[in-house]
């Protein structure tokens, strides 16, 4: 491939204006790393705005009377633009953390005579250490599926043949990520939902590093629970309130631990015990965050209208041009590739493995302009992100990281001295 043929691929690409509504203050930067972090775009800077000089500030307490019910509408927006779900089962509140830990515990309550929960080694750190938390605390077994060994599992990815190994009806919770946050192998959403839910157990997906680069069709696949972000795919901002997902027919069978006044039933009758909502509010826990929901919309309109199955094609075709050139030019220098290579099984970035990535993803940045992210223990995950990553972006950037390496020019640059890799 010739940089020519990536320029002539972004001349057809039907997404390729998208790219001048975003923010980009050094256009010889190749930012990769849209997985981890989305791009500012130009209309939530005006949305913001408007929000301080046009409601909070004239409005001031008056507002709240519009304001109070936005993360259900913008939960609708979430799901009906990336998730594939109808109105009333999306809320955009909290952060995916603190909603992963009410609906996982709202699963297990649910499921109150089995004493098995499952996870796997390769999941978010903060999955992870979340189910030991609930396994300690509701002296549950936690099983952790080893999915980093490859003799058990390849590039990470969990089949149903993994996962049936591991279930029996003493499993009351499996949670698994859509796609790997390291690797970028993409599960298949469907086929372990019903798997699981043939043992009677519960499935609660984690979208994260999925939602707003491939398409989810929560309802069409049968999901009953899922949560994730806004800031990575979804351009929202760093911190933006994260969704969560209950299927319209188990809402009436979770309890969440947290009860809070934005679940109350009379919720402005400040009645003395607490009686859930009916709808999905009875999910919510306090005031939404109306600036982050903002900057949701913003962004989340945007992927509406550009159609979530045009978002994943330009995905699925980055991340083979990613592919493509590994092979050409980063497997002779070391590089192996652990993500699958089957466009069905990933999301929107590769993993790149290296004896030495964390060195050469310091001077990726540091001296070829190029901005990955490093995962221990020895990772860097490069993304394109289809809205804001133009075809020629990764081409330069691949190109670059090969000079980088071949050259051995990396090894001048100091590993370290950033707590964020």
């Amino acid at each position: 491939m010739q940089r020519s043929d990536a320029l002539a691929i972004d001349e057809k690409d039907p997404l390729r204006h998208y790219k001048n509504q975003f923010v980009i203050t050094d256009p010889n930067t190749c930012y990769l790393d849209g997985n981890s972090l989305g791009r500012l775009p130009h209309n939530t800077v005006k949305v913001i705005n408007e929000f301080l000089t046009q409601e909070w500030g004239p409005q001031v307490v008056t507002g709240w009377a519009h304001w109070v019910d936005e993360a259900q509408s913008v939960g609708d927006l979430i799901g009906r633009s990336a998730l594939g779900a109808a109105a009333g089962q999306v809320l955009a509140c909290d952060t995916t953390s603190v909603n992963f830990y009410q609906l996982a515990s709202a699963a297990i309550k649910a499921r109150p005579n089995r004493k098995t929960i499952i996870i796997d080694a390769a999941n978010f750190p903060t999955d992870r250490y979340i189910m030991q938390g609930l396994a300690k605390q509701h002296g549950l077994n936690l099983v952790v599926i080893d999915n980093e060994d490859p003799a058990i599992a390849e590039n990470e990815l969990i089949t149903p043949e993994i996962l049936e190994k591991y279930l029996s009806d003493d499993v009351a919770l499996v949670s698994l990520e859509v796609v790997q946050y390291r690797s970028g192998a993409r599960q298949d959403i469907k086929a372990l939902t019903d798997l699981v839910r043939g043992y009677g157990a519960l499935l609660l997906w984690d979208a994260a590093h999925a939602v707003g680069s491939v398409a989810l069709n929560f309802d069409q696949n049968g999901v009953d629970l899922a949560v994730g972000c806004t800031y990575k795919y979804g351009n929202s901002g760093p911190g933006a309130p994260a969704w969560l997902y209950v299927a319209k027919g188990m809402q009436n069978d979770l309890q969440v631990p947290i009860q809070g006044w934005f679940a109350q039933r009379d919720q402005f009758a400040m009645g003395p015990e607490f009686e859930k909502d009916a709808s999905i509010r009875g999910f919510q826990i306090a005031s939404p965050s109306l600036m982050g929901l903002r900057c949701i919309k913003s962004a989340f309109e945007m992927i509406e209208t550009a159609g979530i199955d045009a978002i994943e094609e330009k995905a699925a075709r980055g991340t083979e041009m990613m592919i493509e050139l590994y092979e050409a030019w980063l497997k002779p220098l070391g590089f192996t590739l652990n993500t699958p290579r089957n466009a069905k099984n990933r999301g929107g970035h590769i993993s790149l493995v290296h004896p030495e990535a964390q060195q050469i993803a310091v001077a990726m940045r540091e001296h070829s302009n190029v901005i990955p992210d490093y995962r221990v223990p020895n990772s860097i995950r490069v993304a394109i992100s289809p809205l804001a990553t133009s075809y020629v972006e990764v081409f330069d950037g691949f190109e670059r990281l090969r000079d980088l390496v071949s050259s051995g020019e990396y090894k001048n640059v100091k590993a370290g001295g950033s707590r964020v890799t």
